[in-house]
Order: structure tokens, then C-alpha cells, then sequence
């Protein structure tokens, strides 16, 4: 794995949105301008972000999900058979932020004919293939499968789906053409961002789960592992898939109750992913003793030791130290650095300026540097 993915600097994907990206979001919002216009700003921007990652000495270039409100509900909207609604979402995260009133609801069977964030990821290759020279990588970030979860269920979708088991199978023949797709278009860096994982020591969150499925707990997570996997089967073997697993972040808040990786880092095995990106900025997320359940060695753990929630910067040998510390359960060439999260999950982004983002990014490639004993990132 560490042959595939030689980054020891990694990160999560989103960035805060310019000021050029808001004012023309604003003004396609007030019908000012059309979506051309709005594109033709984002398209810029993200040609300006590119250019900025690679400055900085980073590997893995995302476009910031500039052209996204929200992480996951864009993506969702792409299929067929899933509409962007608006209406007030039920998730409250730390100090009672709410997002915007925006979710997603199941109208008819999902399928994937044609989804449109190929067009995005292309626009990104072709930017990073520019602006590179050819030691980057273009990376794409979706939500996973199981975010579908996030979601209320209707009477409606009752009626499409009577079983749920047979939703989360269409869900992952669909996801399956997104992944050959976006590989077919030069992709071969994709991350999932996945917040049901971590979400299993929430008993809000597993309760809701299981009353709107029917399904025990384990059932719903084993299902969660076949979607998974369908959508990543036959992944190409030049095509990276990661997994960064989220607690939620709006406005620099978390969004599930505290909690390690215990339940679920067994499961971790079983997954298709050559990498897992684990938050570990703060007390919430528990200890490394769960890595332990990992037995594989061709894959990368990648620890979200630093905060993309707050400016100030973290001290170098901490960071330095709880690595090591990991070194106990995962061998050191298995391990990477990564903030614990993007900075900007939803468009009003987290309480840091643009400044203090890449003050983070250059300062968790210089510990990255560092830690793995002042080898260049990109071997």
C-alpha cells in the first residue's frame, strides 16, 4: 500500500471558499447572475486553489469542493431517483449550529446514468495536470454509501423501498458506475467521506437508524461493509480509494457524541479502502488502542492529529510524540498526517481565515517532514 500511496502529508480535501466564490454564489442566489457566470468564477478560483496546494508542496490536489454547498448532498442530488430538498435538517451540531435547511429525499428507484461530478473532476485533472509537474495527484472526494443514512424517511420512499436492504443495493450498483467512471476520466486518487462509522457510539444516532430500517445495529452495519465493497469492486489496481472517517464539522463544531474507534476498527479489515483517515485532534476521539484490531499491512492509516476547526498551531513535538505513540499498534511506514477533517465541510467553512488554513497546511508539511525522518513526501 505504501508503494501506492506515497503521501505522508496528506489532507482531507475542502477548502474555505474565496471571497470571489461567495459573492458570485450570492449573486446567482439573488438571480444576478446565471449559472455560466457562477461557473466561469468557480472555475478560476479552483484554478487558483490548484495552483496553491502545489505551492505549498502538496500531493494530493482537491478542487475544495468550491462548487458544493454541502459535502454529501450534492453528490446525492446526482443520481437519479434523489432530489436536493429544502427543508429543515434534524442534525444539530456542538453549541446548536444547524446548516442550512437543505437534505435529500429518496422520490423514485436510485440509478446513476450520468452523474455530473465526472464534469467537476475533470475540470480538476485538467488544472492539476497544467499547473503540476507530474508528482501530484488529482483527488476527488464523495460522501460514502452509507451516508444515505443522513436522511428522513417518507411515506413515499416507504413505498419505493419496503426493504431497505434493497436500497442500499441499487445504492451501490450506482456508486459503482461513479467509481469506473471517475476512473475512466483519469481518477485515480478517490476518497469516501464516511460519518456513519464513527457515529456507532451515538445511540441517537444508531436508534434512529435502527427504528427507521427495522435492522438491529450490527445488521445495519454489516450492510454498510457489502455496500461498501460492491461500490469498490473490481476497483482498478492503479485506483487509490480512501475512507476519512468524520465526526461532523460545521462551523468548527462536532456533531456525534464522544467516543474511540472500538466498535468499528475491527470491521476495518473488511473494507476495500487502502487507507483510513482517522480524526484524533482532540479527547472526543479516543485512544490508538483500537488500531491494534488492524491487522493489515497494505494500507496507510492516516492520524488527523491536527485541528482544521481552530488557527492555532499545534506544537510540532506533540504531534511528533503521539505518532510515535501509535507506532505501538501501526508500524511508522504505515502511518500519515493529516488535519482531522477539510476546512470547510459546508460552504460558511470553520472559524479560521484563508491565511490561517495554509499556515496549517505548511506547518503539517514541515511535521510530516519531520516525523518521518526528513524524507521528501513525495517518495
Amino acid at each position: 500500500m505504501t508503494n501506492k500511496l506515497p503521501l505522508k502529508a496528506d489532507h482531507v480535501g475542502s477548502f474555505l471558499r474565496t471571497e470571489p466564490i461567495k459573492l458570485a454564489k450570492e449573486a446567482y442566489k439573488n438571480g444576478e447572475i446565471d449559472k455560466a457566470a457562477l461557473k466561469e468564477v468557480e472555475d478560476k478560483e479552483i484554478e487558483k486553489l490548484v495552483q496553491k496546494q502545489i505551492d505549498a508542496g502538496l500531493k494530493a490536489i482537491t478542487d475544495g469542493e468550491f462548487r458544493r454547498i454541502v459535502w454529501h448532498h450534492d453528490f446525492f442530488s446526482g443520481f437519479e431517483g434523489i432530489e436536493l430538498v429544502k427543508n429543515e435538517r434534524t442534525a444539530t451540531f456542538g453549541g446548536g449550529n444547524k446548516p442550512k435547511p437543505f437534505t435529500i429525499e429518496i422520490k423514485d428507484k436510485i440509478t446513476n446514468n450520468n452523474h455530473y461530478m465526472v464534469e467537476h473532476f475533470k475540470f480538476l485533472k485538467n488544472a492539476v495536470d497544467r499547473c503540476g509537474d507530474g508528482t501530484q495527484v488529482a483527488k476527488f472526494a464523495i460522501p460514502a454509501p452509507s451516508v444515505i443514512t443522513y436522511r428522513s424517511i417518507n411515506e413515499k420512499e416507504k413505498e419505493i423501498y419496503p426493504n431497505p436492504v434493497d436500497m442500499f443495493h441499487d445504492l451501490g450498483v450506482a456508486y459503482k458506475k461513479v467509481v469506473h467512471a471517475l476512473y475512466e476520466a483519469g481518477c485515480r486518487y478517490i476518497q469516501f467521506d464516511d460519518t456513519t462509522l464513527t457515529a456507532f457510539n451515538d445511540s441517537t444516532f444508531t436508534n434512529r437508524m435502527m427504528k427507521s430500517t427495522g435492522l438491529s445495529k450490527d445488521e445495519i452495519l454489516d450492510l454498510i461493509i457489502e455496500t461498501t465493497n460492491y461500490a469498490l469492486q473490481d476497483k482498478p489496481e492503479d485506483l487509490i480509494a480512501t475512507v476519512h472517517m468524520c465526526r461532523g464539522n460545521f462551523r468548527s463544531k462536532h456533531l456525534h457524541t464522544d467516543g474511540g474507534y472500538d466498535y468499528v476498527a475491527s470491521i476495518f479489515d473488511q473494507l476495500n479502502y487502502d487507507a483510513f483517515f482517522l480524526e484524533y485532534d482532540d479527547e472526543r476521539s479516543g485512544g490508538f488502542k483500537p488500531l491494534k484490531d488492524i491487522k493489515r499491512r497494505d494500507i496507510e492509516i492516516v492520524l488527523g492529529l491536527m485541528t482544521s476547526k481552530f488557527p492555532e498551531l499545534e506544537d510540532q513535538s506533540a504531534i511528533a510524540n503521539r505518532v510515535k505513540e501509535a507506532t505501538q499498534y501501526i508500524p511508522l511506514e504505515n502511518l500519515a498526517l493529516s488535519p482531522q477533517c477539510g476546512f470547510a465541510s459546508t460552504e460558511e467553512g470553520n472559524l479560521l481565515s484563508e491565511e490561517e488554513q495554509w499556515n496549517k497546511i505548511n506547518h503539517l508539511i514541515k511535521i510530516a517532514d519531520r516525523v518521518w525522518d526528513k524524507v521528501s513526501i513525495n517518495k
